[in-house]
């Protein structure tokens, strides 16, 4: 385990394949694996996976997936010559095979116990020899290559192979699959859409009314991967797992604020399903509703172990999900720590597959970074192996950002009222580097009439409770956060630490300014006379949560260490930002005032998304109707008698009233 680390995170499981795997020495001939259904796979299903014939059920007996690690394993290299290249030696079965997931049979409690017993041999009518048996179920995704199944003894740290399944084909491996969108400027009136096949021939999307592009078809390599030449990287070695081809297409003549469909794939290989859209509001137009979080990642949706799990992925993902399917979300900013696949190559098909439900109906825009990026040699700020020999490359094919060139990963783009600065915290941001200028730029170039609220986002944070320490780069606060200042920063969004955290107005490590409390109790940022940017620690969308080390930041103003997500909600007046608590649905409310109309509030600017909403501190009941006020905007928020009334209205009656002066 020492000896191939590689200095990266680890779980019995992970260095799995670079173990010497034996047959084991059991001569049981009632052994079976068997698989339910046993036929081709469709692109998504659970599978049962039973064990049978076992003699002396064990607490280190277990079942792992398998797959080829390339499309085409006929050449797969075996040869010593091969391993001396890599500094590797021993004999590795399952290089070629990619150890996907595993479980441990025990996880059916029925198995130990043997509660399923079954005689195979009786004498005279007396049962001389029984066998038990155990299930487990396996989530399962079109990954493209086949599968298999194999039963192993002694754990993780000495395995040997008891039997195994046959191979298990996908019906399409071919089949478009995990389609997400992404803005590619300003306008609204154009759209990407990246997903993945099998198939390198380009395909089409269609959409809107008969209109249609070709794709762009791109993929990447093990030579495309960064590694190290006394140790091989996951990526380049025996984490890679063939990503079949990744294909884009723009789709254009759209129209901002609007609701389109599409479907993407080929006659040939087959089609997605129709799937409905919303382009975001053109820059300068009145109001963005949006999502952001970092460090997401993916869990299995079964019981079996990954080589890096994020807890918390899968919760959060149900509560964004249920958000825009209920309301008229505009974008989702994921800035950074995007699938913590790592090198783990397999594990972006299946962090795709967790996002496909939000990232195909709006623009999931991103930012790179440590686990994206980071690895020695390789041009990255930091030289931690972090990303686990990818080095940027494959999270640039999946998600391909509005940037100037490859390896620049940091972009603008502006939404309603609100311009987006998004930064790599993990290329060189030091004083008159090519990012630090281009932040200069961009920033300094902001109409505020246009866009009066400017929110600066990247990875790394410059303010945290959490083990400051490690977490914070002094060089990086030093060099960029006179530059938020300068320009009147708004809002900073960070993530890379697993929690929530937000500050006072803050610079240098001093309050400038302190919210004030509204008549529902929301903290009231006024910016009539900006003193300095407000920053946020929004690392809490899935990795383990990280625990707040010190309470004693006077810059600290509230701290949660929940697994949730942060939306926006934007106006040319107000920004509301408000935590959401993924489990509990729970939000903690800031709200802006712009420097043009710093007066009352008039607008509370939420939207419903249930039968309830929170109003300050106090939970009201939501009296809709057969849901008749779901979408809508609570324009006013009145009470009388204790009796609480919410007034809502469309969100297109709202702009047109705006709109005429009223």
């Amino acid at each position: 385990m020492a000896e191939h680390r590689n200095y990266t995170a680890i779980s019995d499981f992970r260095v799995l394949n670079r173990r010497k795997l034996l047959k084991c020495d059991d001569p049981n001939s009632h052994l079976k694996i068997s698989v339910d259904p046993n036929s081709s796979l469709s692109n998504e299903e659970y599978l049962t996976v039973t064990v049978s014939g076992v003699l002396l059920p064990s607490s280190s007996d277990w079942v792992a997936m398998i797959s080829p690690s390339s499309s085409n394993v006929a050449d797969c290299p075996l040869s010593e010559a091969y391993y001396a290249q890599t500094g590797d030696l021993s004999d590795l079965p399952l290089l070629c095979q990619y150890p996907v997931k595993a479980q441990y049979v025990k996880n059916d409690p029925d198995y130990l116990n043997c509660t399923k017993r079954e005689c195979q041999e009786s004498v005279l009518g007396k049962c001389v020899v029984a066998t038990c048996s155990g299930s487990l179920t396996f989530h399962v995704i079109n990954i493209r290559t086949n599968i298999e199944f194999v039963f192993f003894a002694g754990g993780f740290d000495t395995p040997c192979i008891l039997t195994r399944t046959n191979p298990l084909d996908f019906t399409n491996p071919n089949m478009p699959l995990y389609g997400h969108l992404s803005s590619i400027d300003s306008t609204g009136k154009s759209m990407r859409l990246t997903w993945v096949s099998g198939d390198e021939k380009p395909q089409q999307v269609q959409y809107g009314d008969g209109m249609s592009q070709n794709s762009v078809v791109t993929t990447f390599t093990q030579d495309d991967m960064c590694s190290s030449s006394t140790l091989p990287s996951p990526a380049k070695d025996f984490g890679w797992h063939d990503p079949g081809f990744i294909h884009t297409a723009v789709m254009t003549g759209l129209q901002p604020s609007s609701n389109f469909s599409y479907k993407y794939g080929s006659d040939s290989v087959g089609w997605s399903n129709q799937i409905q859209f919303k382009t975001p509001p053109d820059a300068g137009s009145y109001k963005l509703y949006f999502i952001a979080y970092g460090d997401m990642g993916k869990a299995p949706l079964d019981s079996s172990v990954e080589h890096y799990i994020q807890p918390g992925s899968v919760s959060v993902i149900k509560a964004v999900t249920d958000e825009v399917n209920s309301v008229n979300v505009d974008s989702i900013f994921h800035i950074g720590d995007i699938s913590y696949a790592t090198g783990f190559l397999v594990e972006w098909d299946f962090f795709l597959e967790l996002i496909n439900p939000v990232a195909s109906q709006v623009a999931y825009m991103t930012a790179i970074g440590n686990h994206e990026r980071d690895y020695v040699d390789s041009g990255s700020v930091y030289v931690t192996p972090d990303s686990g020999g990818e080095c940027g490359v494959v999270y640039e094919t999946y998600f391909p950002m509005p940037t100037s060139a490859k390896d620049k990963p940091w972009y603008s783009i502006e939404q309603a009222s609100v311009h987006f600065t998004i930064i790599s915290t993990e290329h060189d941001w030091s004083v008159n580097s090519e990012q630090y200028l281009w932040m200069e730029e961009d920033m300094g170039s902001v109409n505020r009439s246009k866009t009066p609220w400017l929110i600066f986002m990247g990875h790394r944070p410059m303010y945290t409770s959490s083990n400051a320490d490690t977490s914070v780069d002094p060089r990086f606060v030093n060099a960029v956060e006179p530059l938020l200042l300068q320009y009147k920063v708004d809002l900073v969004l960070f993530g890379h630490v697993h929690n929530y955290e937000r500050t006072c107005a803050v610079y240098k490590g001093e309050c400038k300014a302190m919210p004030e409390k509204d008549a529902n109790g929301v903290d009231t940022y006024n910016n009539s006379n900006y003193s300095a940017p407000v920053q946020a620690v929004i690392g809490m969308a899935g990795f383990s949560l990280d625990k707040f080390t010190t309470d004693s930041n006077s810059w600290s103003l509230s701290r949660i260490s929940e697994f949730g997500y942060v939306r926006g909600n934007a106006t040319k007046d107000e920004l509301y930002f408000e935590f959401v608590n993924a489990n509990t649905r729970n939000v903690e409310v800031q709200k802006w005032q712009s420097s043009e109309n710093g007066g009352e509030v008039v607008v509370v600017g939420s939207v419903v998304i249930g039968v309830g909403v929170r109003v300050g501190a106090e939970e009201v009941e939501l009296e809709v109707g057969r849901g008749d006020g779901i979408g809508k905007e609570v324009v006013a928020v009145s009470s009388q008698g204790g009796e609480h009334r919410i007034h809502v209205a469309t969100r297109d009656v709202v702009d047109w009233f705006r709109a005429a002066g009223e």
